[in-house]
């Protein structure tokens, strides 16, 4: 199975270092020294890894292929590709099977449709369109993702107050600031 490993981001100096963003786990692995990846679109590669270097949070990486500034600002928005084992990658969902889920809460009540998943420093973010257009990013974590069902074409969400939008506190009974 063909997985995004990174989208190449800006160029970075002038012999064709590259800032990616990450689309996997194991970065380590997957940008080991000499790893050659596939591309999207596929007459941009294949890529051949010849270093990486992580700064302030942020990859950076040389391919064999790119050698100067031009050549890296053409490689721009190009994604990464892998071929993985399902099978080795237990308890592990890729872009590819969670875009496109409906989101829900454990109530049933439905909270729009994954469009993407965003690899930050921190954790993952799942980046879930509401019907009103706006995009909320819940962190991929188990205590607000409940269940991911393939299957069933869903994902149970338990995202706390405040992530979507118009939500409406909940009434608790008290008043304030009226003496």
């Amino acid at each position: 199975m063909n997985v995004t490993v990174a989208r190449i981001g800006r160029a970075h100096g002038l012999k064709g270092e590259l800032s990616v963003e990450l689309r996997t786990d194991l970065p380590e692995e997957r940008l080991a020294r000499g790893a050659v990846l596939a591309t999207e679109p596929a007459d941009a590669g294949p890529l051949t890894v010849a270093g990486t270097r992580v700064q302030a949070g942020r990859w950076y990486v040389r391919f064999e292929e790119i050698t100067d500034r031009t050549a890296a600002e053409a490689a721009r928005g190009v994604e990464l590709v892998a071929d993985v084992d399902p099978d080795e990658e237990d308890e592990a969902w890729f872009v590819q099977d969670l875009v496109g889920l409906t989101a829900v809460r454990p109530d049933g009540e439905r909270l729009g449709e994954v469009v993407d998943l965003m690899s930050m420093p921190a954790q993952d973010l799942l980046v879930v369109k509401q019907a009103g257009g706006h995009r909320a990013m819940i962190p991929f974590v188990d205590e607000f993702v409940a269940d991911v069902d393939l299957d069933e074409g869903r994902i149970v969400l338990t995202p706390p107050y405040g992530l979507l939008a118009g939500e409406e506190p909940e009434a608790t009974g008290e008043t304030r600031g009226e003496d």
